[in-house]
């Protein structure tokens, strides 16, 4: 049986791919959800359903070993079909990072609530947004976009830092609340760790768009994202 055209099994490549990051961004939101609500019940229907998001990324990688082998492509082919693979990668590490959410979350819920959640959503929400912004910035083959998330990932960084500084002062002044500000602290470096992955994909991005390989470069500053887009 001949091959479908080259071209369009890039684009059902990348539908693939926009499919795998959408269920990604919506384990994010959930898992936000399942923390802030005290929901245990959907905190344990995100873990269940991360085995999707791996099924997704063993098939974009299997797809992309058989159109490199098959058709051996070069110059932007080459790197749109190398650049899917590893975006692949980073959205089902970001998958297990909600995973791990919502395990803590679980853990929490069988304790009464440390202190009001302000800092982790807003983490997870700049977090969801720069992988949503990184996402787009694929599909409209757009560098600018891109570099903007690079710059996001401060503010999440400072975020983290604030918020380990309010619970070791929770622990300081209780140790009765120490395995609960302990699991908050790894939830916000879970958040923190989304951030890092988003931009990677950003980075990534830059590459398939420009050719440049811009990883272990520090960004320019720039303004917060506007969670009011997301």
């Amino acid at each position: 049986m001949p091959h479908r055209h080259f071209d369009e099994e890039l684009a059902d490549l990348k539908t693939k791919l926009l499919r795998m990051a959408a269920q990604t961004e919506d384990q994010i939101d959930k898992a936000l959800t399942a923390l802030v609500t005290r929901d245990s019940a959907l905190a344990r229907e995100v873990i269940e359903r991360d085995h999707e998001i791996n099924a997704l990324d063993v098939e974009i990688d299997e797809e992309s070993i058989r159109l490199l082998a098959l058709h051996q492509p070069a110059a932007r082919d080459l790197r749109l079909v190398t650049t899917a693979m590893k975006i692949a990668t980073e959205l089902e590490r970001i998958s297990d990072l909600a995973e791990n959410v919502c395990e803590r979350t679980i853990e929490l819920n069988e304790e009464p609530q440390l202190k009001p959640y302000i800092d982790i959503p807003m983490m997870g929400n700049m977090a969801r947004m720069m992988v949503k912004q990184s996402i787009d910035a694929f599909v409209k083959d757009d560098a600018t976009l891109a570099r903007k998330v690079l710059t996001d990932d401060d503010y999440v960084d400072d975020l983290m830092e604030q918020l380990f500084r309010e619970l070791l002062s929770f622990m300081i002044e209780d140790t009765q609340t120490i395995s609960r500000a302990i699991r908050l602290s790894f939830i916000a470096k879970y958040l923190e760790r989304m951030a890092d992955h988003a931009t990677n994909i950003a980075e990534l991005v830059v590459y398939l768009v420009e050719g440049k390989i811009i990883r272990h470069t520090t960004p320019p500053q720039s303004s917060p994202i506007d969670l009011a887009k997301s």
